[in-house]
């Protein structure tokens, strides 16, 4: 008489194919994140429209409520260009209050780089970002506020 044969380990199979199965999911997930991308910054609704001189003034009362308030969210900033600071492939706007130094960033999106060629110091501007959020530096003695993937609004 023959004798079927028994299995040894049925759980190795199982392991081997849950093992299978994470690795892809996880394939999918580092696919996801590293292909993600923002949306263009012109084509989003802002949530708020300031003028630069009074964000400034309310990150330098209370960062941690202004923080709750603007970080991560869309912004258009009225104000006037102070400084521009330009370097191969970015282009980054400074509005500075004068009074206490303190002063807003702007970092533009790559694809609107080529607006921002044509502009200068002096010249009203509106601009449309992600507020990234502000502190106090204690190196520099003063407030600023940051922006991440800007363009000039029209």
């Amino acid at each position: 008489m023959i004798k079927a044969s028994v299995k040894k380990h049925p759980w190795f199979k199982r392991i081997l194919i849950g093992g299978f199965l994470l690795l892809v999911a996880g394939g999918v997930v580092v696919w996801y994140i590293f292909t993600d991308t923002f949306s263009d910054t012109s084509d989003r609704k802002a949530a708020f429209t300031v003028n630069a001189q009074d964000l400034l003034h309310e990150f330098q009362e209370n960062d941690s409520l202004a923080n709750k308030k603007y970080a991560e969210k869309i912004i258009t900033v009225n104000g006037r260009i102070s400084e521009l600071e330009t370097a191969d492939t970015t282009v980054n706007v400074k509005i500075i209050d004068t009074l206490t130094d303190a002063y807003i960033i702007f970092a533009f999106q790559q694809q609107h780089l080529a607006e921002t060629r044509g502009l200068k110091e002096g010249d009203s501007i509106s601009i449309k970002g992600s507020c990234s959020g502000g502190t106090y530096s204690q190196i520099l003695e003063t407030e600023f506020v940051t922006f991440k993937r800007c363009a000039v609004n029209k």
